[in-house]
């Protein structure tokens, strides 16, 4: 097979430490030659990068995407990385955060037209306490605030109202995180419009320990609040209020699987641009920016191949890497002292299993397997696990999970009674070892996480383990440049890499300091997870400049 594969999507791609031959999705086709004429070149293929393309494309632009891995998708992809016929989501799971995406909720570009549906599994979250006891978030609001009354009926009513309140502000918000930097009116004065607005103010820049301790006296309550789900950052920090109310985004929508696994999101919308004229390459990693005329005229890829844009370059490579692919006088000093100062967040070890059953856990007499379950032990072990970060200390003392089983819900994704079961714990990449020492304790790390989950969930024994694979944060930063230090969402969200902040202060409208040069991806406001609002921000701010809106080209008849 060439190494330069157009339509990306493979089946069974390289993942370290495995070396799987991949193979093609889709009908081969010749590459483009170099002197081929694109309006725009897209370098990067994560989902946010595509979301920009495929609204670029639709918009009549001529588009190229140059991937340097062998699957499209960035963390968002899916692939046979253990047995044969194991479909196992590579980093992303749950597209929770996308479904207030106008792409998704407007239906804007009928991705369902191009193979995406959507599960959305119910029970929703599942969390084992070491006493016996549970809680249980289900699809139906009452039936999970019930699951909170079984500890305390002040508990009970302070998630309905929780919710409630967030509802009355939750278009504030969603206004702001699906929109540019700068377009429209900032948070402050929208929320200067609510009726509780400068109590939202407060909630905002305070820490989701705070508000969560705050509203729930039972610790039970307060430790599924704190990692249901958890947000990769210190629960204590400031201005992780908000995420103390991202609980609710998933009592809305469940958390939504891909029918088929993650990567669907990222086929679809690569089918999408290439029946919209765009040509989608996979192996074709960019080495640097093609500067003339001082502005971004095109890349140039690793194997020495180069590619020029009429219009413009999108880019969703790290910063840490961008800003050594053009001469550094061309970026500005703020610019690179904001890259030297970038923070990564919490990191994770995963452990990927193929097994012949999923977990099972204790629950009214019988078992529960949802597809995703949580172990937070209690509190205490939440506001610990800052101090460990904050230390670069590895604790594998009762660890804080995340277990995902997709096959649960989506019984596609593996041969018939078997499943896909992912263990997430939560570790810093730095150690006081170096990074490097990772390679000699994943294993030990991840053994320990699976003999906790196995407290909960006994029946996970050798025996049903046909197969696994362990990533470190050392590897999942090999795995992809993006997953900079480990970071599955490009760095961490706190106030200093936070809307006009991220990436850094002047350069948060996804317009970078070399001219025709755009950003987007996690890097850029609002930053990681499964959302696509830096993709369909970066495609407003591009179609804004080439003289035309978003509005008008969802419009189109295409």
């Amino acid at each position: 097979m060439s190494a330069m594969t157009r339509r990306g999507f493979v089946k069974g791609a390289a993942l370290a430490p495995l070396a799987l031959q991949p193979l093609a999705w889709g009908q081969q086709t010749p590459a483009p030659v170099p002197s081929e004429r694109f309006d725009i070149v897209v370098a990067g293929a994560g989902h946010n990068s595509l979301i920009t393309t495929a609204y670029l494309a639709k918009a009549g632009y001529r588009c190229l995407v140059l991937e340097g891995r062998p699957i499209l998708g960035g963390g968002v992809k899916t692939a046979e990385i253990l047995l044969a016929g194991f479909q196992h989501d590579t980093c992303s799971s749950a597209h929770t955060a996308i479904f207030d995406n106008p792409l998704m909720r407007d239906d804007e570009l009928k991705l369902g037209d191009y193979g995406l549906e959507y599960i959305h599994p119910d029970p929703v979250f599942h969390m084992p306490f070491p006493d016996g006891s549970h809680i249980t978030q289900w699809r139906d609001p009452r039936r999970t605030a019930a699951e909170f009354g079984k500890f305390s009926k002040k508990d009970e009513a302070a998630y309905l109202r929780m919710m409630e309140e967030y509802e009355s502000v939750k278009p504030i918000l969603e206004a702001a995180t699906f929109l540019p930097i700068g377009f429209g009116k900032p948070v402050n004065e929208r929320l200067a419009e609510h009726p509780r607005g400068r109590l939202w103010q407060r909630r905002l820049a305070m820490s989701a320990w705070e508000i969560i301790r705050d509203n729930f006296e039972d610790d039970h309550s307060r430790a599924f609040m704190l990692a249901s789900p958890w947000g990769n950052l210190p629960p204590e920090n400031p201005m992780t209020g908000r995420s103390a109310y991202s609980i609710f985004h998933q009592q809305r929508y469940s958390r939504p699987l891909p029918k088929g696994g993650s990567g669907k999101l990222t086929e679809a919308l690569a089918r999408f641009i290439e029946a919209h004229g765009g040509v989608i390459l996979a192996n074709k990693p960019v080495a640097r920016l093609i500067i003339e005329n001082r502005r971004c005229a095109g890349v140039e890829c690793v194997d020495g191949s180069s590619f020029r844009a009429q219009k413009a370059v999108v880019s969703t490579i790290h910063i840490k890497q961008l800003v050594d692919m053009a001469p550094r006088q061309l970026w500005g000093q703020d610019f690179i002292d904001g890259v030297e100062t970038w923070q990564a967040e919490c990191a994770l070890v995963v452990t990927n299993l193929a097994t012949t059953e999923p977990p099972k856990y204790s629950f009214e007499g019988g078992t529960i397997s949802p597809v995703h379950s949580g172990i937070m032990p209690t509190a205490d072990r939440a506001l610990r696990f800052g101090y460990d970060f904050a230390r670069s200390a590895v604790n594998v003392e009762d660890p804080p999970l995340h277990i995902i089983c997709c096959t649960v819900a989506d019984p596609t994704r593996a041969p018939a009674g078997m499943h896909t079961v992912k263990i997430l714990g939560y570790q810093p990449y730095d150690l006081k070892e170096g990074a490097q020492h990772w390679d000699q304790i994943k294993n030990q790390v991840a053994d320990a996480n699976l003999n906790y989950l196995r407290r909960f969930s006994p029946n996970l024994t050798d025996d049903k383990i046909l197969a696994k694979i362990v990533d470190s944060p050392l590897d999942f930063e090999r795995m992809n440049p993006h997953n900079w230090h480990g970071s599955c969402h490009g760095g961490a969200w706190g106030p200093s890499q936070s809307g006009p902040l991220r990436p850094m202060a002047g350069w948060a409208q996804h317009r970078m300091p070399i001219p025709s040069l755009y950003q987007t991806g996690a890097t850029t406001h609002p930053g990681g997870s499964v959302t696509g609002a830096p993709g369909r921000n970066a495609a407003m701010v591009i179609l804004k400049d080439l003289g035309t809106s978003i509005e008008e080209v969802v419009k189109r008849k295409t």
